[in-house]
């Protein structure tokens, strides 16, 4: 036998000591009462019937709270094979992790920032599957679509730019890597979520995006960077800027690339503040945008789970605080004798 809630058993225990409490209340009571009583009332105010009906009550509503607080923690033995039906949604997340995801204009830096919002964005998944990939020159999945979040933020955790090959940045590379990773006959339960910087060296985005608009699976994309002004690269020495033919690279966000992206799949675009806002996180755009995929009910496999007993404690345990009731000193609404009909 096991507890779903064993601390519920705490109070169990604790039923003893409140009749204990109880009768030394009771009995100090009687005493006091004696007292002040004439020997020859006490019959009268002091029956024996009504002491053993309410040892008979007391009796019962410690019973009641015994079985009560036993169920309230909710026994479990033995086991059954149980089929665990969810509905869930399928959600791609595509990561850019070019060296341009390095620059400082969000800090520390683009990719870590993106990291971190996918890490809130995973919070918000519930019981949807998710599924991880980074891209540079091509896309590599990191994680398949799993339930099992502990793995996908391990997954998330390693993610760098040496995730990927080397080479121009292949963003639509990035969306058919993603549209693999689902499945066809559930794609109105699926979704692609594509973060990056914007640089598209490869300019196939554009093919990528109605190959998902197709399939009828939404890509919103997610901008990271700063639009208005150019930000230096880490060299791969990491002891300075990135250069080409003597002069600092810089890259700023570009928007163009992933507006196009989401208007061609039907999905939105949300540029992420580089202050970062409660309002823009990937957990909130999730909440406010994904929520629009429809839920798909998914049977999974056949589950060996301890089965549930509280039932056999907590129906004997309202009995017994019922039958307590009807032992109350208590009358029910009804005619009242006059003082006359006292007297005949």
């Amino acid at each position: 036998m096991k507890f779903v809630y064993p601390w519920m058993l705490v109070f169990a225990s604790l039923v003893p000591v409140v009749g204990i409490v109880w009768m030394a209340m009771r009995s100090y009571s009687e005493k006091k009462m004696r007292k002040i009583i004439a020997p020859n009332l006490q019959a009268k105010f002091l029956p024996k019937k009504r002491t053993v009906i309410f040892n008979v009550q007391m009796a019962l509503v410690l019973l009641g709270l015994a079985f009560l607080f036993f169920s309230a923690a909710r026994p479990q033995w033995g086991h059954s094979n149980q089929v665990i039906r969810q509905k869930s949604r399928n959600v791609v997340i595509a990561l850019d992790v070019s060296r341009s995801m390095l620059a400082t204009d969000v800090k520390p830096n683009r990719l870590e920032r993106a990291k971190a919002d996918i890490a809130d964005l995973i919070d918000s998944l519930e019981g949807d599957r998710c599924a991880l990939v980074v891209f540079r020159n091509n896309g590599a999945l990191l994680c398949p679509l799993t339930t099992d979040h502990a793995f996908l933020r391990s997954a998330l955790e390693g993610a760098s730019p040496e995730s990927a090959s080397r080479g121009e940045t292949d963003v639509g590379a990035a969306i058919r890597t993603s549209l693999s990773a689902l499945d066809p006959a559930a794609d109105d339960h699926n979704t692609i979520i594509l973060i990056s910087d914007g640089g598209d060296l490869r300019k196939g985005s554009s093919q990528a995006a109605r190959l998902a608009a197709a399939r009828n699976i939404p890509v919103f994309t997610v901008g990271i960077g700063n639009r208005d002004a150019g930000s230096t690269i880490p060299n791969i020495e990491g002891n300075g800027v990135q250069q080409y033919q003597g002069n600092a690279v810089k890259t700023k966000l570009e928007d163009d690339t992933l507006e196009e992206i989401a208007k061609i799949t039907n999905a939105r675009y949300v540029p992420l503040a580089t202050a970062g806002t409660a309002e823009t996180t990937l957990g909130a755009i999730y909440r406010r945008f994904l929520r629009q995929v429809s839920l798909k009910e998914q049977a999974e496999k056949e589950e060996l789970r301890a089965t549930e007993r509280f039932g056999y404690f907590l129906i004997p345990g309202l009995i017994f605080v019922i039958a307590a009731a009807l032992f109350s000193n208590g009358r029910f609404p009804g005619k009242q004798k006059t003082p006359k009909e006292n007297l005949a």
